[in-house]
């Protein structure tokens, strides 16, 4: 029985520990189920709270954007209002302008058409006396004409043949007395023009000589030039064509030539092979040719130079090199390139003075004696020969007619002609610029080679000491040894018969026969 109670109070124990655990945990279940309530109430309530926070906050954006906008938009109709405020303003001062000019114009309307129906009034007045002066004066006419017994017209020749007799004689003497006067004011003005010319261009004259000497350090070097049995002197007088006098001057050796570019070449060829030291035909021959085209090179380069100096501008490069060329030619001893840059700046000087191009008169003077350095003998005159270089060359037509008529040889067409040929006589008349005997020297010597030019096989020939000596280069496949002996007699003959010159003229044929091979 004990054991029965025991358990059966174990198990009544059991349920009701059972059944208080049940109650206690009901009733932790409605605490938690209250306590989330409450907690949810909590964060709903905060999440009303928050969203009534932004929406106040959205409404105040809202509202200051609104207030923004409206700000802006009253600014921009203000703009606007201005604007049209200042457009009426624009318009109503126009209006009132308009009608201030219509009233004008109609007050000017009015007194014109008064004047107008005055003027009539007047003209028709005019119209009545000019009837009553016409009747009268036919009335005066007719009484005149009863009384002297001639008619009108008779009386009006009479009257015209007398004041034209009279008026005649007048004017015959007016003009008289205004060419005179002309002609002594012109005469001033061209002898002020003249010497204000000359005065503002002043250069130094020189007179070109036919004579270059060669400074050497010592004797021993003419031996070296001489070379064995004379061949590099011969060498050198052939590559150059100038005559070289090696003489007992001391430390100088004379270069002879009337043609100023050989006499330069040859120099310059010397001072090269003295320097360097070696001196035999081959290297004459070489240093030779390298010197003629260093003198081609600084003739382009002279010539340049005198356009940009005289401020020329688009000259043909070929009139260009015979600008160049014209610094190793003179004319009746004055340097040539010196005589027609004076002559330039001279041409300027006048054209500005009488108020005419500056530019084409420069061009014209420097150019004006071109024709005096060609690259072949002409039979034209200069003159006529640096007219055609100007026109092959595109040069104006006032230029080229300057140059051909600035000696007489064409008819003269613009004012630049003229003040070319007295700008020329200016400068070759200063004291000391020319020497009249060289012009004819020059042409004797170029006759002398032309004479022997005149033969067959005749490669080059050469007038050297003062046209004493001619000495012709023939070619040898041409010439042989007895035709050379044969040609030098020729020539001699044909000088003595068809020229005149003081003294004796020494005609040297040289006939050459090379023979050249190459090891290799």
């Amino acid at each position: 029985m004990d054991i029965i109670t025991i358990i059966i109070s174990g198990i009544t124990g059991i349920a009701l520990g059972f059944g208080i655990a049940k109650i206690i945990e009901k009733s932790n279940i409605s605490n938690l189920i209250k306590s989330a309530k409450k907690e949810a109430a909590s964060i709903l309530k905060d999440a009303n709270l928050e969203a009534e926070n932004i929406k106040k906050d959205k409404i105040l954006q809202a509202k200051e954007k609104f207030i923004e906008l409206k700000s802006e938009h009253e600014q921009v109709i203000l703009a606007r209002d201005k604007k049209v405020a200042e457009v009426e303003k624009r318009v109503r001062d126009k209006e009132s302008q308009i009608s201030n000019e219509l009233s004008k114009a109609k007050k000017v309307n009015d007194d014109f058409e008064a004047k107008t129906a005055e003027y009539e009034s007047k003209i028709e007045n005019l119209e009545k006396k000019q009837l009553e002066v016409d009747r009268l004066h036919k009335s005066q006419l007719q009484q005149l004409e009863v009384i002297s017994g001639l008619s009108a017209e008779e009386a009006k020749e009479q009257l015209i043949e007398g004041l034209k007799g009279e008026a005649k004689s007048k004017a015959m003497s007016h003009i008289q007395d205004t060419i005179e006067e002309a002609k002594l004011t012109a005469q001033q003005e061209a002898k002020k023009i003249i010497i204000n010319t000359i005065q503002r261009v002043g250069t130094e004259e020189a007179v070109e000589n036919c004579v270059s000497v060669f400074n050497i350090e010592s004797d021993d070097v003419k031996g070296r030039i001489i070379g064995r049995e004379g061949r590099n002197i011969r060498a050198l007088e052939a590559a150059t064509g100038v005559e070289i006098i090696v003489d007992d001057t001391p430390e100088a050796i004379i270069l002879s030539c009337f043609d100023p570019v050989r006499r330069e070449i040859a120099r310059l060829a010397l001072h090269k092979l003295v320097t360097d030291g070696r001196i035999h035909p081959a290297r004459i021959e070489e240093v030779v040719a390298k010197t003629t085209k260093q003198i081609d090179d600084e003739i382009i380069e002279v010539g340049k130079r005198t356009v940009i100096d005289l401020g020329i501008h688009g000259l043909h490069p070929e009139l260009i090199k015979v600008v160049g060329r014209m610094k190793y030619r003179s004319s009746y001893g004055q340097n040539l390139l010196q005589h027609s840059r004076e002559v330039s700046k001279l041409c300027g000087i006048m054209a500005a003075e009488l108020g005419l191009n500056v530019k084409l008169a420069k061009r014209a003077g420097l150019l004006h004696d071109i024709g005096k350095v060609p690259d072949a003998e002409s039979d034209l005159p200069h003159a006529l020969l640096g007219m055609q270089w100007a026109e092959k060359y595109g040069e104006k037509e006032e230029v080229c007619n300057a140059i051909g008529a600035h000696h007489d040889e064409i008819e003269m067409k613009s004012l630049l002609s003229p003040i070319i040929q007295v700008c020329d006589a200016i400068s070759g008349a200063r004291p000391g610029a020319r020497r009249q005997v060289l012009d004819s020297y020059i042409q004797r010597l170029k006759d002398l080679e032309e004479v022997a030019y005149g033969f067959n096989g005749v490669k080059n020939a050469y007038a050297i000491q003062a046209g004493r000596e001619l000495r012709v280069i023939v070619e040898s496949e041409k010439v042989s040894d007895e035709n050379a002996a044969n040609l030098s007699f020729e020539i001699s003959q044909k000088i003595q018969t068809e020229m005149t010159y003081p003294g004796q003229v020494k005609v040297t044929v040289i006939r050459e026969t090379r023979a050249v091979n190459i090891a290799k």
